[in-house]
C-alpha cells in the first residue's frame, strides 16, 4: 500500500484525520482497525475521529466516520463543518452542500468566516429524570441529535469530574446498548451555556462536541425558552451557535455554526 496522503483538520477542538478515498483504496472492513491505529495519541498521528470521503449517488458525496476506538459512528456535528470545508476546497462540493451519513442527508454551508451544517432533527427527548449512579441520585435529560445524549445541568463546569461520572453514565444500563455521550452544562446569563463532553467512542473528555452542543440548547431551551441562536462556549476555547425553530416541545431546522480549521497536509509514515 502506499503511503497514504491525509489532511488533519479540527472542529472548535474536535480534531480528525480525512482522507479522499474516491478510489476506493481502503476497503471498509480495514477502517476500523486504521482508525484505532491511526487516532492513537503520542503513538501515531492523533485524533478524535477518522474520515474517508467518498462518491455519493445521493449527495455530493459521502463519509465514512470512525472513532478514535474503531466504532461507526451515526453523526458528529463539528467534522460535518470539516469536511464541508474540506470538500468545498477540494472541488467536491459548491458553497452550498449536501453530503450522506448514516444519520441521513447532512446540508451545509461554506460562510466567509466558517461553516454552518444543518443537522437532523433531534429525537426521543426527555427532560429532568432522576438517573441513579453508583449510588448516587443525578437529574438528567436526553435528547439524540443524530447520536445520543445526556445532559447534566452543573453549578461549575469547571470543577465537575466529568471523566469519573461520564463514564459511568455513557455506560448506565439505562442507555444500553449503544451507550451515550454525556454532556455537563453549566447555564450562564443571556442564553449563553458553558460545556463540557464525555464523548462515546473516544471514551474520554473532548475539547468540543457538535451535537452536544446541539443536545445542551435544546434543553436550555426546554428549560427557560431561551430563543435561538444559543452560544456554547466548548472545553477548547471555541464558540459554538446553535440555531433552531421551536414550536412547543418540537425543535426543528437544527443549525450548528463554528470554525473548521485545516491544520496540515502530511503522508502516513510506515510506522503511523
Amino acid at each position: 500500500m502506499k503511503s497514504p496522503q491525509f489532511i488533519k483538520m479540527s472542529g472548535a477542538g474536535n480534531d480528525f484525520i480525512i482522507i479522499d478515498n474516491r478510489d476506493l483504496a481502503f476497503a471498509k472492513e480495514k477502517m476500523p482497525e486504521l482508525a484505532r491505529k491511526w487516532c492513537a495519541r503520542k503513538l501515531s498521528v492523533g485524533a478524535d475521529g477518522l474520515i474517508f470521503l467518498e462518491n455519493s449517488e445521493k449527495a455530493d458525496f459521502r463519509w465514512q466516520f470512525f472513532n478514535s476506538d474503531g466504532s461507526e459512528a451515526e453523526m458528529c456535528g463539528n467534522a460535518s463543518r470539516c469536511v464541508a470545508r474540506l470538500a468545498f476546497e477540494m472541488g467536491m462540493a459548491p458553497k452550498s452542500m449536501r453530503f450522506e451519513t448514516i444519520a441521513g442527508i447532512i446540508e451545509a454551508e461554506i460562510l466567509e468566516d466558517g461553516v454552518k451544517a444543518k443537522l437532523t432533527d433531534p429525537r426521543d427527548q426527555r427532560f429532568f429524570f432522576p438517573l441513579d449512579v453508583a449510588g448516587a441520585k443525578f437529574n438528567v435529560s436526553f435528547v439524540n441529535t443524530g447520536v445520543p445524549h445526556v445532559v447534566l445541568l452543573v453549578d461549575d463546569v469547571e470543577t465537575s469530574p466529568v471523566v469519573e461520572h461520564g463514564r459511568l453514565i455513557r455506560n448506565h444500563p439505562a442507555f444500553a446498548p449503544a451507550g451515550t455521550n454525556v454532556n455537563f452544562a453549566q447555564f450562564l446569563r443571556g442564553g449563553e451555556i458553558k460545556l463540557r463532553t464525555y464523548e462515546r467512542g473516544v471514551e474520554d473528555e473532548t475539547l468540543a462536541c457538535g451535537t452536544g452542543a446541539v443536545a445542551a440548547a435544546i434543553v436550555r431551551s426546554a428549560a427557560d425558552a431561551s430563543f435561538s441562536p444559543i452560544s456554547v462556549h466548548t472545553r477548547g476555547g471555541m464558540t459554538l451557535a446553535v440555531h433552531f425553530t421551536k414550536k412547543g416541545l418540537t425543535w426543528k431546522d437544527i443549525y450548528l455554526e463554528g470554525e473548521a480549521r485545516i491544520i496540515y497536509r502530511a503522508e502516513m509514515g510506515p510506522d503511523a
